[in-house]
């Protein structure tokens, strides 16, 4: 009865002290070895202003490559919960499905996202650790969405008016989503990895064969656009 006594004793207190800052040795590893429990957070973002920028590449669109750039910056006022704002720039031309399609005779249409600016509320509640290679590397994932503005690019005038080359610019809001990995460096740079998704209704001109004297017709539909990217945050 005393054993179990002393044994469920044991566990509280074990229990009590395992909070973040607990560190736990183990004998049956090296003695140099040293291993922190899960819930340890290096880094902390409550509080804190970062800046960053992204390499990207859009990876939706059956006609267009697409590449552009982001610039960020945010501002988490919880360790969970944070603001964070967005400007994209993408260009790009048409691809090998684009040219296929036009050495049949028919014109694909096409809409590109040529920039956007958004604000969105980001939570990240979930941070995890690696140890590998005998060493531990920290990350957040985050999680955000928010209202954008989005400028759009499209040949609907090829259709229209048989113009080749000129290209309609429009503004259409929408939401943007966005979820990303921030693997920290040090105290002060993380390596940014995200997703970013766009939405949102426009015009698609639509024409009846490719008689260009034929009526072209509108029809608002749902766009999306998807860009995957990589780049560094500075956090202050």
């Amino acid at each position: 009865m005393k054993k179990i006594v002393l044994l469920i004793v044991s566990l509280i207190s074990m229990a009590a002290m395992a909070d973040e800052k607990s560190l736990y040795h183990f004998s049956w590893l090296d003695k140099d070895k040293e291993i922190y429990v899960l819930q340890n957070r290096k880094f902390r973002k409550d509080g804190r202003v970062y800046l960053g920028a992204t390499g990207v590449k859009t990876v939706s669109g059956a006609f267009i490559d697409s590449y552009g750039g982001t610039a960020r910056g945010g501002y988490f006022f919880r360790e969970d919960w944070g603001i964070e704002f967005v400007y994209g720039k993408n260009t790009g031309n048409e691809n090998d499905t684009a040219k296929g399609v036009r050495e049949q005779s028919t014109v694909p249409f096409y809409r590109k996202v040529d920039s956007y600016m958004t604000a969105m509320v980001m939570w990240s509640p979930f941070y995890s650790k690696i140890n590998t290679f005998n060493r531990i590397f920290y990350f957040d994932w985050m999680l955000g969405a928010g209202p954008a503005s989005i400028t759009t690019l499209d040949n609907r005038k090829k259709f229209e008016s048989g113009e080749p080359n000129t290209l309609t610019s429009e503004n259409n809001m929408g939401l943007a989503w966005d979820t990303g990995l921030r693997f920290y460096v040090n105290e002060n740079w993380s390596i940014r990895m995200d997703m970013t998704g766009l939405h949102y209704n426009a015009k698609k001109t639509k024409r009846q064969g490719n008689n260009p004297n034929t009526a072209a017709t509108k029809a608002s539909i749902l766009f999306s656009s998807y860009d995957f990217g990589i780049g560094l945050n500075y956090s202050f």
